[in-house]
C-alpha cells in the first residue's frame, strides 16, 4: 500500500539536547557554522592508561526546571537528556496533551544502550559494599524503556507506549515505527525518537578496544572527519533527539505549526557480521530502497541525504558504495553531509537528533556542512559532501540514514509539506 492510501503523517515538533546545542536553535545555528562539539572528556578522570581521551559531552544542561533534584536522582542521565528533548518537543508542538483523549497519544523512544552509568556505578557499589548497598532505584533507572515511561507519565500518553534498542539504529526505527502506527489508525500524535548518555569509562574503553574510536586526542575539534582520507575511527557522543509526528487532519484542526512531512520508513538486515558493516553496503542500500518505496518517491526527487557517516573507514566506504547504486549518474548531484563531524556519534540517539537536523534541512532549505574533510577518500570522488561549509539549496526531499552493529539499518523519508 502506497502512502497516497494511508493517513498522512506530518512533524509538528522539534527537541534535542547535544554537545553543540542544549535546543533545536542552538544546535541549528552551531551546524550552520560548522562548530564542533568534541572536547576532552570531563565525566570521569583518566589518565596516561588511556588511548581515547575525548568525547561529545553535552554541557552546561540544566533538566531541573522539569524533574527536581529528587526525582532526577531516580533516573539515569540518559532518561534525563530524553526527558529534556521530548520537553521542547512538546512545547514546541503547541498540543495541550493533558486535555483530550490521551489513549490516542503515544510514546516511542529508545536508547541503544540505556541506563550504562547506572549499570557501572551499581556494580561499583555492589563489590565495594555488598548487595545491601544496592539502591532499589537502580532497575528503573537502568531500563532502556525508562526515558518513554517517564516521557509518558509526564505528558500523559495512554496510548502506545515502547521503546526500540538497536544500537545506532534506534532512533531510526523509534521513529519509524511511529510514522506506521500513525498511518494505520493506532495514534494521532506520537513523541518519537532516541536518547543516549554512554560516555562512561567502560564504554569508551570498549570502544576503543574495538579500535572504533578515533585517537586524536590532542586535537578534539578536528577528530570526527567522516569521508577524509586521514579518518580514523568515530567520537562517542552523548544527547537526545525528539520529534512529535502527527496525523495531517488532526494537526491542521488545530492549526498546528509544520515542519515536514515524514513520509516513509525502510528498514534491512545486514545477515554479515555483528560489529562491522556489510561491505557493499548491499544492507544500507536496500534500507534506502524501501525507504522510498513506502514513501512512494522516486530517488530523482531527493536532494539531500543526512548520512550515517562514522567517519569510520569501512562504515564510510559502505554508505558510499550505496549512494552510488541507488542514485547511478545522479549520485553527486545529490548533497550528503555528515553532521556527526560536528556532533559526534550519540549511538541511539543518531537517528533522533539527526531527524531533527534533517527536518531543519527541508524546512530551512539550507544543508549543514561535513566539517574536517580535507580530501575524500580514494573511490568517493564525485560526490558532494558539503564539505566544510553550509550549502543553501532547495530541500524538496531529504533521506537520514541511520545503520547500527548488528546490521541494523534504518532510513527515514523527510519532504518538504504541501
Amino acid at each position: 500500500m502506497s502512502n497516497q492510501a494511508q493517513r498522512r503523517v506530518v512533524v509538528t515538533g522539534l527537541g534535542v539536547v547535544t554537545d553543540v546545542g542544549n535546543d533545536v536553535p542552538r544546535m541549528w545555528s552551531a551546524l550552520q557554522d560548522g562548530r564542533s562539539g568534541i572536547g576532552p572528556i570531563t565525566a570521569f578522570e583518566q589518565d596516561e592508561r588511556w588511548p581515547v581521551t575525548i568525547a561529545g559531552e553535552v554541557r552546561d544542561w540544566d533538566v531541573s526546571p522539569i524533574v527536581d533534584v529528587r526525582e532526577a536522582r531516580r533516573m539515569d542521565r540518559f532518561c534525563l537528556l530524553g526527558m529534556s528533548a521530548a520537553e521542547e518537543a512538546v512545547l514546541d508542538c503547541g498540543f495541550d496533551f493533558q486535555s483530550g483523549d490521551a489513549s490516542r497519544r503515544g510514546v516511542v523512544i529508545g536508547s541503544g544502550i540505556g541506563g550504562i552509568i547506572t549499570i557501572e556505578q551499581g556494580h561499583s557499589k555492589l563489590i565495594k559494599h555488598g548487595p545491601r548497598k544496592i539502591s532499589p532505584f537502580v532497575v528503573p533507572k537502568l531500563m532502556v524503556n525508562a526515558c518513554a515511561g517517564n516521557v509518558s507519565i509526564r505528558h500523559n500518553l495512554k496510548g502506545v507506549n515502547s521503546a526500540t534498542a538497536t544500537a545506532c539504529a534506534t532512533g531510526g526505527h523509534a521513529i519509524g515505527t511511529a510514522l506506521h502506527l500513525i498511518q494505520r489508525g493506532d495514534a494521532e500524535v506520537i513523541v518519537a525518537g532516541g536518547s543516549e548518555a554512554a560516555v562512561s569509562p567502560l564504554c569508551i574503553g570498549s570502544f576503543a578496544a574495538m579500535k572504533a574510536l578515533s585517537t586524536r586526542n590532542d586535537d578534539p575539534a578536528r577528530a570526527s572527519r567522516p569521508f577524509d582520507r586521514e579518518r580514523d575511527g568515530f567520537v562517542l557522543s552523548e544527547g537526545a533527539g525528539v520529534i512529535v509526528l502527527e496525523e495531517l487532519e488532526h494537526a491542521r484542526a488545530r492549526g498546528a505549526r509544520i515542519y515536514a512531512e515524514l513520509l516513509g520508513f525502510g528498514s534491512s538486515g545486514d545477515a554479515y557480521h555483528v560489529a562491522a558493516p556489510e561491505p557493499e553496503g548491499l544492507g544500507a542500500g536496500a534500507a534506502m530502497r524501501a525507504a522510498l518505496a513506502d514513501a512512494a518517491v522516486e530517488p530523482d526527487r531527493v536532494d539531500y541525504i543526512n548520512a550515517h557517516g562514522t567517519s569510520t573507514p569501512l562504515g564510510d566506504a559502505a554508505e558510499v558504495y550505496a549512494v552510488r547504486a541507488l542514485f547511478g549518474d545522479r549520485a553527486g548531484d545529490v548533497a550528503m553531509s555528515s553532521t556527526k563531524s560536528m556532533t559526534g556519534h550519540a549511538l541511539g540517539a543518531a537517528g533522533g537528533i539527526e531527524s531533527v537536523i534533517t527536518i531543519k534541512a527541508v524546512q530551512q532549505g539550507v544543508v549543514p556542512p561535513t566539517i574536517n574533510l580535507d580530501a575524500p577518500d580514494e573511490g568517493f570522488e564525485g560526490l558532494n559532501f558539503v564539505a566544510n561549509t553550509a550549502q543553501e539549496r532547495a530541500v524538496r526531499c531529504a533521506l537520514n540514514n541511520s545503520f547500527g552493529f548488528g546490521g541494523h539499518n534504518v532510513t527515514l523519508v523527510f519532504a518538504r509539506f504541501e
